[in-house]
C-alpha cells in the first residue's frame, strides 16, 4: 500500500531528514586516516541521540533469517557497496567510504547516504577514478530527483538514474534501489535504479521516496554477500559509491528532505 503524506507530515519528515543529514556530516568530519569504523558509528549515534531521535538501522531485521543490524549507520569501504557493518577496521589513506544512515523523529523517518574519499590518495590515478565515480553517482541522484515531478512515472526516475550510470560505463546492482519512506524506513514502492521511461506508477504530490543510486566501478552488475549476512561487495573487487536523499513529490516539484 502506498501512503501519500500531507504537507504537515512532510514537514515532520523534513525534521527527521535534518537529523539524518547532520549525522552524516558529523561522520564525514570525523572520518580521518586511522579512525575506526565503530568510532564513526558512535559519532552518528551521538548526533541522533542529542536530537531526541532514534536510529533507523540499529537492530533492523528485514527477515527472520537475518541477524539484526548491529550498527547505527551502514559504513561500506572500497569494494563494499552497501550494508557494511561498522566494526574494527581503521580507515586508510585513499579509502572510498560510503555511509548510509537514518533517523526516526516524532513518528517519521529520514534516510540518506554519502560517499567520499579519506585523506590524500597515494595513487593519483586511483584517486581520480574514485572522484569520478562519486561525482557520477551524485549526478545520477540529481537526475533521478529532477525526474521526480508530479505526473511523471516511476520509470522516468529509474531511467534517469540508470542512464547516467550506464553512459559513464559503471555497473548497477539491478535488484537494489530506492524505496518509499514515511512512518517506516521501507515502504512501497520499490524504486529501481534502471528502468523504462513512461512506465510504472504515476507520481503524485505526497509521495515520498528515498532515491539511492549505487554505481560499481568495474562495469559489472554482479555482487556477493559477506559471511556477516549484511555486507554486499562487488564481485570483481572494484570500488563502489552510494549516495541517497529522501525526496518528497510536491505540487511545486521534488523537494529534498535530507539536508541540514
Amino acid at each position: 500500500m502506498i501512503e501519500l503524506k500531507t504537507p504537515d507530515e512532510i514537514a515532520l519528515m523534513r525534521e527527521a531528514g535534518r537529523v539524518t543529514a547532520a549525522a552524516l556530516h558529523a561522520v564525514r568530519d570525523h572520518a580521518e586516516v586511522g579512525v575506526c569504523l565503530r568510532d564513526l558509528d558512535d559519532v552518528a549515534a551521538e548526533v541522533i541521540d542529542k536530537a531526541a531521535a532514534r536510529p533507523l538501522f540499529l537492530h533492523y531485521r528485514p527477515t527472520p533469517a537475518m541477524s539484526p543490524f548491529p550498527g547505527v549507520a551502514c559504513i561500506s569501504v572500497n569494494d563494499a557497496v552497501v550494508h557494511g557493518i561498522p566494526g574494527d577496521y581503521r580507515l586508510r589513506d585513499g579509502d572510498l567510504v560510503s555511509v548510509d544512515c537514518g533517523a526516526h523523529l516524532d513518528g517519521w523517518s529520514g534516510d540518506a547516504a554519502i560517499s567520499f574519499v579519506v585523506g590524500e590518495h597515494p595513487d593519483p590515478a586511483r584517486g581520480a577514478a574514485d572522484r569520478a565515480l562519486i561525482t557520477t553517482t551524485a549526478r545520477a541522484l540529481d537526475a533521478g530527483i529532477a525526474a521526480a515531478q508530479p505526473g511523471a512515472r516511476l520509470g522516468d526516475v529509474a531511467h534517469a538514474i540508470g542512464a547516467v550510470g550506464r553512459d559513464a560505463g559503471y555497473g548497477l546492482m539491478a535488484d537494489h534501489g530506492g524505496h518509499g519512506i514515511g512512518r517506516a524506513m521501507h515502504e512501497a514502492p520499490h524504486v529501481p535504479n534502471e528502468g523504462r521511461p513512461g512506465r510504472g506508477l504515476r507520481l503524485r504530490p505526497g509521495l515520498v521516496l528515498a532515491l539511492e543510486p549505487m554505481l560499481l566501478d568495474g562495469g559489472r552488475d554482479a555482487y556477493r554477500e559477506d559471511p556477516d549476512g549484511w555486507t554486499l561487495r562487488t564481485a570483481d573487487g572494484s570500488r563502489a559509491a552510494h549516495i541517497e536523499h529522501t525526496v518528497a513529490i510536491t505540487d511545486a516539484g521534488p523537494v529534498v528532505l535530507t539536508t541540514v
